[in-house]
């Protein structure tokens, strides 16, 4: 089943001399699908991600997720459907430090109203899933940085999203912390079977993809499919961006 369906998408953003930041993007990702969105800095990667988990509106175009187009709901309507159907992940992590990790990680169910009871229940199940059940009572300044983003794929996924979107989610972290973040989205992608939208700069953490869809000056570029071995589809991801170009520091030059 088709989870999102991207049709002649484009974004112009105004100004003295109007900037086009994607131009035409046709994409389906299917259901429990887990793509990579690679690109040198400012090739339009996170505006995809943003138009198509309705942060931001496109200029033309359409966003279909799971059938419905988020861009024409209502503000409220809106805001619910993200709640309930996405899940987010972020560089920065973006979690609350006045809260424990558990209730970082409930807030979503929080603003759903769940009882206590069920909400006890699913922390205890997704925090075993991710191996944070001894960080539950933590603040969020007294964990690591690969703790943070455990916690912050908890809070993501504990009510179930059909799609997750990951905008550098690796970005902060050490390469041991980052492989364990990895595995964690490969395992939830795997057991739940949600599909996955990953922007990175990161040719390790592509590598743990299904597809990689390269975006090059605001249009596709390239797509390629993992095969057997992941140490070849990492080798292919490499390839490819040495051909996009785009500066030294955009790409990771890690081996894995």
């Amino acid at each position: 089943m088709e989870m999102l369906s991207v049709r002649q998408l484009s974004k112009i953003y105004g100004g003295k001399v109007p900037s086009r930041a994607l131009s035409d993007i046709n994409l389906s990702i299917e259901e429990g699908e887990f793509v990579g969105i690679m690109g040198p800095s400012g090739s339009g990667k996170t505006t995809l991600l943003n138009l198509v988990a309705a942060i931001d509106a496109p200029t033309t175009g359409e966003v279909l997720i799971g059938g419905r187009n988020p861009h024409k709901l209502k503000k409220g309507e809106l805001a619910k459907f993200r709640r309930r159907e996405l899940g987010f992940v972020f560089q920065d992590f973006n979690l609350l430090n006045t809260l424990t990790v558990e209730e970082n990680i409930v807030l979503p169910l929080t603003l759903e109203g769940e009882s206590v009871k069920a909400m006890e229940s699913k922390v205890r199940d997704i925090a075993a899933k991710l191996g944070i059940e001894s960080i539950l009572n933590k603040r969020t300044y007294e964990i690591s940085g690969g703790q943070a983003q455990r916690t912050a794929i908890a809070r993501a996924m504990i009510h179930k999203p059909k799609f997750l979107f990951a905008d550098e989610p690796t970005g902060n972290l050490d390469s041991k912390a980052a492989k364990d973040v990895m595995d964690i989205l490969v395992a939830l992608n795997r057991s739940e079977r949600t599909a996955m939208m990953l922007v990175t700069h990161d040719a390790v953490a592509a590598s743990y993809c299904h597809r990689v869809v390269f975006i090059k000056d605001g249009q596709l570029f390239n797509e390629i499919h993992c095969g057997e071995s992941r140490q070849a589809f990492f080798q292919k991801i490499i390839d490819v961006l040495s051909l996009l170009g785009g500066n030294a520091h955009d790409l990771s030059t890690i081996r894995v």
